[in-house]
């Protein structure tokens, strides 16, 4: 920090937020994982009379699990995002989505040209703009994973949402294309995992707030006044 700032320490995220963060990205990491082998197997095990190796079975079952753990981390998040008294700084970045000057002074911030601008709310344009991507993506894989998982599961949950899933299944042009669609947004939201690494570490570098240590500590340093 510059000598002429006085900083202070304060909670940028509370335990609830952390755990979901945490949770979505595990469940991502093992989402992909059991995605690629569903799409490709690249395991093979090995050979016997009885019939236990049922490793495809196995693998869906881990992505059922990862897939309704990402839907809870989601859908609590979103509540989080729409009601929470808490979560106001993240609405309020909804102000500088159409303030030109904010979206090219964030733009120089990231070709290093100029300094970050003063914002209304949590995060950049660039940054609101990525994240409402990466949940219009979320919700995608979502539902086009439930209409999958109700063709495997065919008791309790998957009985229950066999009716509406199955409209819109079709309304999605058949099960071919869900499945298509649904390994399509994967790659969206691996690119995406790629550049939030990123992005992370370079505000950590540049801005110096803790950007990285926040999601573990929940704690950031904030400019406090000039001297």
């Amino acid at each position: 920090m510059e000598a002429n700032v006085d900083i202070e320490r304060k909670v940028e995220f509370s335990t609830a937020y952390r755990w979901q963060h945490w949770i979505r990205a595990a469940s991502i990491v093992g989402l992909v994982i059991t995605g690629f082998y569903l799409a490709i197997p690249f395991v093979a095990p090995a050979v016997n009379a009885e019939p236990t190796n049922f490793m495809n079975a196995l693998f869906r079952s881990w992505h059922m699990i990862f897939g309704f753990f990402l839907m809870g981390a989601i859908l609590y998040k979103t509540y989080f995002f729409v009601f929470e008294k808490d979560n106001e700084m993240e609405r309020l970045a909804i102000k500088d989505l159409l303030n030109l000057k904010i979206w090219s002074q964030t733009i120089g911030y990231y070709l290093l040209i100029s300094k970050h601008p003063k914002l209304s709310g949590e995060y950049n344009p660039l940054q609101f703009v990525v994240y409402f991507m990466f949940y219009i993506m979320m919700f995608i894989l979502i539902v086009t994973g439930l209409i999958l998982f109700v063709h495997s599961y065919h008791g309790g949950l998957g009985a229950i949402l066999y009716a509406p899933m199955r409209s819109i299944e079709v309304m999605l042009g058949g099960l071919a294309w869900v499945r298509q669609l649904h390994h399509i947004v994967m790659w969206g939201v691996i690119l995406y995992v790629v550049g939030h690494v990123y992005i992370a570490i370079f505000n950590a570098v540049f801005r110096r707030e803790g950007a990285i240590d926040a999601v573990f500590s929940g704690m950031k340093w904030r400019e406090k006044h000039k001297k």
